[in-house]
C-alpha cells in the first residue's frame, strides 16, 4: 500500500482508492497488506477476505464469499452483463435475464474440450457463480487495449466489455491429457475497461518477466499470462541410470517475457 495524495494505490492492480477504504474497490485486495514476494520474484495473489466487495461496469458489484470453495455473488446493474460457462451457475434471481452466446472456433473448441457456447447474465439482478472446487478467486481488472491468455476452464466470469476468443499452443496437451495442443482462452479489451475473474486451484502466484527473460513452467501449473509473453513446449532431457538406463524426458512450458505469468500450486484437469 502506498499513499498518493489523498488516495491509496492498490499493490495488486494499482487502482487508486479513497483513504478510508480497507480493500481495493477494483480488485478486492487488502490495502493494508504489502506484496508477499519470494526470493525468486514470485508474488502471492492477494487473499480476498470473506465478503469482500468490488465494483465494475455501470454500478455493478461482485462480492466474494467463502475462503475454501469461493463463490462470486454478482449484483448486475441495468446495462451490465457478464458471461460464464453454464455449469458454474449456483443461483440467480428469477427476473435476471439469461441467454446463450456462441463462440468463434466451433468444432475446434469442441474437439479441444473447451466450451463452444457460454451463458450470458444480463442486469438488473443477482446471480452467483462457483467452480465447485478448492482454491481462490483472482480478480483481473483489464484496462483498454489489454490481452490476457488464460488456461481452459479457469475463468469464472468476464464482463461484457471484454471480447473472448482462444489460442492454441502446439505440443503441450501431450503432457496434460492428450490431443493436438493446449488451448487457452484469450480475453481482450478494446475501447472500454473490463474485468475477468479466475479460479486458481490451491494458491496463485504471479511473476513479471523482463524482455527476453525466460522461465520453464510445469504445464499443469500455468494459469494465465499477458499475450506479450510467448509460450512454447520444450522437452527437457533427463539422464537416467540404474537398471533401466537410457535417458528420459519431460515437457515444460517455456515462458519468455516481457509480461506477467500466473501459476497455480495445484492442478485439476477440468476438461
Amino acid at each position: 500500500m502506498e499513499a498518493v495524495g489523498q488516495r491509496l494505490a492498490c499493490h495488486w492492480c494499482r487502482a487508486q482508492n479513497p483513504p478510508d477504504r480497507t480493500t481495493c474497490v477494483v480488485c478486492g485486495a487488502p490495502l493494508s497488506v504489502a506484496d508477499v514476494v519470494s526470493d525468486s520474484g514470485w508474488r502471492e495473489a492477494p487473499k480476498l477476505r470473506d465478503m469482500t466487495e468490488i465494483n465494475f461496469g455501470q454500478g455493478s458489484t461482485c462480492q466474494v464469499e467463502g475462503e475454501i470453495v469461493p463463490i462470486a455473488e454478482l449484483k448486475l446493474a441495468q446495462g451490465d452483463a457478464v458471461f460464464f460457462e453454464h455449469h458454474i451457475l449456483l443461483w440467480k434471481d428469477e427476473a435476471l435475464a439469461i441467454s446463450s452466446m456462441s463462440l468463434p472456433g466451433g468444432l475446434k473448441r469442441l474437439f479441444g474440450g473447451m466450451p463452444f457456447r457460454v451463458t450470458v447474465g444480463q442486469g438488473p439482478g443477482r446471480l452467483a457463480l462457483s467452480r465447485d472446487a478448492t482454491g481462490e478467486i483472482v480478480v483481473m481488472p483489464l484496462q483498454p487495449g489489454v490481452e490476457l491468455d488464460v488456461r481452459e476452464h479457469a475463468f469464472l466470469m468476464s464482463s461484457h466489455t471484454v471480447s473472448y476468443s482462444f489460442v492454441q499452443i502446439q505440443g503441450l496437451a501431450n503432457i496434460l491429457h492428450g490431443g493436438q495442443g493446449m488451448y487457452m482462452d484469450r480475453f481482450v479489451t478494446q475501447q472500454y475497461p473490463g474485468i475477468v475473474l479466475l479460479h486458481g486451484y490451491g494458491n496463485v502466484f504471479e511473476r513479471t518477466l523482463q524482455p527476453n527473460e525466460s522461465i520453464l513452467v510445469e504445464p499443469g501449473a500455468f494459469l494465465y499470462k499477458d499475450s506479450s509473453v510467448t509460450m512454447t513446449a520444450e522437452r527437457q532431457k533427463i539422464q537416467g541410470g540404474g537398471m533401466f538406463g537410457g535417458g528420459q524426458g519431460m515437457y515444460m512450458a517455456r515462458m519468455t517475457g516481457p509480461g506477467r505469468v500466473g501459476i497455480q500450486s495445484m492442478y485439476v484437469h477440468a476438461g
